[in-house]
């Protein structure tokens, strides 16, 4: 029988999140798609209002709140008794905001990565229902979060996402030279924050491990080792609901492993992608002399000195279908897509055996 995964007071069929993917990559289809068919849906926070109709040019932070909520709205059409969140960084401007709106959209689990969600306890104090949980890719990481959160508002994680920087896309929560070493021990990790949780608390925390998951084998070997369930979020772009522009799944499709490598974002983050175009991603900047229009990040080189490039409007140019200029965020795994099919597919190959 397949294992559910039991988040807060929340439990989902199957032991997947789909992991979330900013910028629209992920947003109200592909989450609520995901939660039809029994996984964790999340609509991902950065840049959501680009692309959408709350968006006048002017008004970024008011839109954005307008659309995320909006994003939820057509994810509960889908999936009316699923179960829906959302991802949000701690790197963005208008963090607090945003989970603000998540809530008010009816998210029942809150995700946070790209940074230390130590105050995330105390925006969500007023909705006890909605789940909390911390991206982190070490030990020390979930440490620091399980101290500050218990001894500042007698509050535990909901769960823990440990998220292998070696393997993950997008953003990733470790020092570049510290990446590909082949020193990371992803599972070690997942087992040493479960351990952290019995052992200096007394509870049990769900641990969900990140990054690399593709398939079947991939899912059993990591509850073999010890984690809840999985979060996945390459494996959810070549599909018919994911919210991008078909260029986008199509670079997917046409990548090689080789493709594949990391860039520093202005974020002052690592990040992985399909490198293919990257000197045409700070090109376009430069050509156009785009200014920072949005302040979208807390610190961002771009728009502190220019350096680098807009890594929110790039994302959004990939989104909507400019891969030769716009940024394509990626898992290592990317390489492996062959063609477009559902989210029932996915979840039809992953536990399909198991319904017989």
């Amino acid at each position: 029988m397949t294992q559910k995964l039991k988040i807060g007071k929340y439990t989902a069929r199957y032991p997947v999140i789909q992991g979330g993917m900013g910028v629209r990559i992920s947003a109200g289809r592909l989450a609520g798609h995901v939660a039809k068919c029994g996984g964790i849906g999340l609509v991902a926070a950065p840049g959501i209002c680009l692309n959408s109709p709350f968006y006048n040019g002017k008004n970024y932070f008011q839109a954005d709140a307008q659309a995320f909520k909006d994003e939820l709205r057509k994810a509960y059409e889908i999936a009316p008794d699923g179960i829906i969140g959302v991802n949000v960084m701690v790197a963005l401007s208008d963090y607090e905001q945003l989970v603000k709106a998540a809530i008010e959209g009816g998210a029942k689990v809150i995700v946070c990565g790209a940074g230390l969600p130590l105050s995330l306890p105390e925006l969500t104090a007023h909705a006890p229902d909605v789940a909390i949980v911390p991206i982190v890719s070490s030990l020390r990481a979930a440490q620091l979060i399980a101290k500050k959160w218990h001894k500042s508002f007698n509050r535990l994680p909901d769960a823990v996402v440990v998220e292998d920087p070696d393997t993950a896309g997008g953003h990733l929560g470790e020092k570049m030279e510290n990446i590909g070493t082949g020193e990371y021990d992803q599972y070690a990790t997942v087992r040493q924050v479960k351990d952290l949780f019995r052992s200096e608390y007394g509870v049990d925390v769900p641990v969900i491990a990140a990054g690399g998951i593709w398939g079947r084998e991939d899912l059993e070997h990591a509850l073999a080792e010890g984690a809840d369930g999985v979060q996945m979020a390459t494996r959810f772009v070549c599909t018919e609901e994911c919210d991008a522009d078909d260029a986008f799944k199509q670079k997917y499709i046409e990548c090689k492993p080789e493709d594949i490598g990391l860039i520093m974002s202005p974020a002052g983050l690592p990040g992985r992608a399909i490198l293919s175009n990257q000197d045409s991603i700070r090109q376009y900047d430069v050509d156009n002399a785009t200014p920072c229009r949005l302040g979208c990040l807390k610190k961002c080189s771009y728009k502190e000195s220019g350096e680098r490039f807009c890594i929110v409007t790039s994302l959004d140019r990939a989104q909507r279908g400019d891969v030769e200029t716009g940024l394509v965020f990626c898992g290592t795994n990317a390489w492996k897509s062959d063609k477009i099919i559902t989210v029932q597919d996915v979840f039809d190959e992953l536990f399909g055996e198991d319904e017989k």
